[in-house]
């Protein structure tokens, strides 16, 4: 029985995140100044050929001079694409294109995609040598074997810079470091397993040769393709496979299967029974890994044995096979030496590397990302999650330390400590901050009631959210018109729930009844009990105050002040706070930045600053993310004196005080916050120094809403929010006017803070 996988994807809007605003995945920057004429002067004619000459006469100086440092090509014809077979070159750009996010966003590698428009060999490998010299690296993808092994020794052979398909070596390398530690769990000596292979294209055979490499004994290794046992019988074998045929009489995997200790999936889902996996040795490792179906699901081997050691493809399961483990990273380390090529030692290193990691203590943010407090090495953690930060910094030195000693490396890494420092630098990308987040609100699905039902925006955003698994939206409105918007923009309302006001009459009864109890001592008439609640702000937070509902979302449609007036009415600040806050957070490259107040408190006060800071801290933290904050002004630690000053610098002392722990300094001016080289420089006693601010605290509500609508405006960063801090439950304003990316963005913001409060963390 197969395991049916929901993608929640839906055509319509993969096309349209390909289409809108600009068409494709990536685009170009200039990384130098270029609005003067002395710029273009510089970076084109007649400056640029300066850097020309000094290549013409050391081509090295290419490293200096240009992106080829940093530059890798990902190329393909298009024969074997993902699941779509050989379906062409042009076809295979979007695959291209997103290979080269995923180099960007977890290693920070820059990448061309090229596709080639040849099945010749020999043309493919002549046109790639032609193109490489724009290149450090190549990273081979989508090409069809047996011609791949050929393409791919022979670029290796003849080019000077790291060449690596990752169909044939990512797969070998994730799954190489799984087996190291599932044959460790299982007690079993490499030399001495039966490993059996489904599969023989080119990921198989790659994951063959690297497992030989390991320790496996070659005559202990079986492997099958579609037409059964690969043997020394069968004829007409090409020479890949011809390194694996075996000298036996056994032809189908049900016999093959029996007492293997190994199983190695790399073909088609549904042909691996609970029969084959109960006949195997006694604690078998199981890798089956086609996508989205697996070869047997993890539900079915595990009901078959319980002593089994798993991994598949899917996210849905422990111990995902995910390439995005290795390639970024082992490509990181090699440009970063200069490498000639990715050998084999290096290989090797990238799985040692792997697999220790999956040994060591899992950091909080991990855990918060799978909503777990017990990740540790065993039979589900056999490697580690893809989105643990610890990768580049352990993968990409291994594997520079391997060029080295290997004698490819022609940049070899004096200071190690530097250069970890240095990679940990990429680490702050806020698409990797919203991926995290997304993970977590994953694990725990909360219900999201928004107020603003009756809006195409709205009911896209909680078609995304159902769809993925992020939420459980329920959205306020008529129900004839929100079915008239889901006719007329074709979507779906499938996991969502409708919540019309008019169809509960009791339900608006009990939560006039509890608000004008609540109210009628603060000048609230039973009348007006009952018209505010036929409203869907008061509604919907009478729906979160009652338990109904996890999280309101409200505002879209709303000017803020009458968006959030219910909210304080009914749902409130938690015990113990005075001020509630408006937080926005701004997500630039390099990481996630939190501005405070930027929307309720016009000119707060000392302690109101404290509190600001505190409630701003907490909602960091249930982000999984360690809150650093610069508390700012028009001064530099007393430079200045005045009202704002003097209040900033008295509200930094009191939080020091309050709270020693916290990473926070002050006052001090946005330029020596934001740029830690000048704050060093001028101010090297500042606790910030060494510690970036993810977190800007200021003096009143015009600088901070000021601020974050200038960044927001030049279209450089995406602000999230506001988010409200210091309530008593979870419930938060949208901006006016919001796409659906950020309606999304929100609410799994807003889902974490209300798994965070049901855990007693907030």
């Amino acid at each position: 029985m197969t395991q049916k996988k929901s993608t929640g994807l839906r055509k319509k809007d993969i096309l349209e995140y390909h289409e809108n605003d600009r068409p494709g995945k990536i685009e170009v920057i200039p990384t130098k100044p270029s609005n003067s004429q002395r710029d273009l002067s510089i970076a084109y004619s007649p400056g640029v050929a300066e850097p020309c000459k000094e290549i013409q006469n050391d081509p090295e100086a290419a490293y200096r001079y240009t992106a080829k440092a940093n530059l890798v090509a990902v190329i393909s014809n298009g024969t074997a694409v993902l699941g779509l077979g050989d379906i062409g070159a042009l076809a295979s750009k979007p695959v291209m294109e997103g290979k080269g996010v995923l180099f960007k966003i977890f290693a920070d590698i820059d990448v061309f995609d090229l596709e080639l428009d040849t099945t010749d060999v020999e043309k493919f490998i002549q046109t790639v040598k032609i193109v490489a010299p724009t290149f450090g690296g190549i990273n081979l993808e989508d090409i069809k074997a047996p011609e791949c092994f050929e393409i791919e020794r022979r670029l290796r052979d003849e080019l000077d810079i790291p060449v690596m398909h990752d169909d044939q070596h990512g797969t070998a390398i994730i799954t190489g470091a799984a087996l190291l530690n599932a044959l460790d769990l299982a007690e079993k000596k490499i030399g001495d397993v039966k490993v059996v292979f489904n599969g023989a294209g080119a990921s198989a055979i790659s994951c063959a040769t690297l497992y030989i490499s390991l320790g496996v004994n070659p005559k202990n290794l079986f492997m099958l393709d579609s037409k059964g046992v690969i043997t020394t019988r069968r004829e007409n074998l090409n020479k890949e496979k011809e390194k694996f045929a075996q000298d036996t009489d056994i032809e189908t995997l049900a016999e093959m299967i029996k007492d293997a200790d190994v199983f190695v999936g790399l073909s088609k889902g549904g042909v691996v029974n609970q029969k084959m996996v109960k006949s195997m040795a006694p604690n078998p490792i199981v890798f089956a890994l086609a996508n989205p179906d697996p070869e047997i699901s993890y539900k079915d081997a595990t009901a078959a044995r319980k002593d089994i050691i798993m991994a598949t493809g899917r996210s849905d399961n422990p111990n995902m096979v995910n390439n995005v483990l290795g390639f970024p990273y082992i490509f990181r380390g090699a440009l970063d030496v200069r490498a000639t090529s990715i050998n084999e030692e290096m290989k090797l290193a990238a799985v040692k590397a792997i697999a220790d990691l999956a040994r060591e203590t899992v950091p909080e943010v991990v855990n918060l990302a799978y909503n777990r407090r017990d990740l540790s090495f065993g039979k589900e953690y056999i490697i580690p999650k893809p989105f643990d930060p610890r990768l580049i910094i352990t993968v990409a030195p291994a594997v520079a330390k391997a060029a080295m000693e290997s004698g490819v490396a022609r940049r070899p890494i004096r200071n190690w400590k530097n250069y970890e420092d240095h990679l940990i630098t990429k680490l702050g990308r806020d698409d990797k901050f919203i991926r995290v987040v997304m993970e977590k609100a994953k694990s725990d699905p909360q219900r999201i009631v928004f107020a603003d039902g009756e809006t195409y925006k709205v009911l896209k955003a909680a078609q995304i959210l159902a769809d993925d698994g992020i939420a459980k939206p329920i959205v306020l409105g008529r129900r004839n018109k929100i079915d008239e918007l889901v006719e007329k923009y074709a979507l779906s309302l499938e996991g969502i729930e409708i919540e019309d006001i008019n169809e509960h009459p009791e339900t608006v009864a009990e939560f006039t009844d509890i608000y004008y109890e609540a109210r009628k001592r603060s000048g609230a008439t039973e009348y007006e009990a009952r018209k505010n609640m036929i409203t869907r702000g008061y509604y919907g937070s009478m729906m979160v105050k009652t338990g109904k509902a996890d999280v309101l979302l409200t505002g879209l449609a709303l000017k803020y002040p009458s968006a959030i007036k219910p909210i304080f009415e009914i749902i409130g600040r938690k015990a113990g706070v005075n001020k509630a806050a408006g937080v926005y957070i701004i997500l630039t490259k390099d990481g996630p930045l939190f501005l405070a107040d930027t929307t309720i408190n016009t000119d707060p006060s000392v302690e109101d600053i404290v509190e600001i800071v505190e409630n701003t801290a907490e909602a960091i933290r249930k982000l999984g993310l360690i809150p650093k904050i610069a508390i700012l002004s028009y001064s530099n630690f007393g430079s200045n004196k005045g009202r704002i000053p003097d209040r900033m610098e008295a509200a930094t002392k009191l939080v020091r005080k309050k709270y020693p722990d916290l990473i926070v300094d002050g006052e001090m001016q946005a330029n020596f916050a934001m740029n830690n080289k000048l704050l060093e420089e001028m101010f090297p006693f500042s606790t910030l120094v060494g510690n970036k601010p993810n977190a800007l605290i200021f003096p009143d509500l015009a600088s901070g809403n000021i601020a974050y609508k200038l960044l927001q405006s030049y279209g450089s960063a995406e602000a999230i929010g506001p988010l409200l801090v210091g309530l008593d439950k979870s419930a938060h304003v949208l901006q006016m006017g919001s796409g659906v990316r950020e309606i999304v963005n929100m609410a799994s913001i807003a889902a974490v803070d209300a798994q965070q409060r049901k855990n007693g963390k907030g």
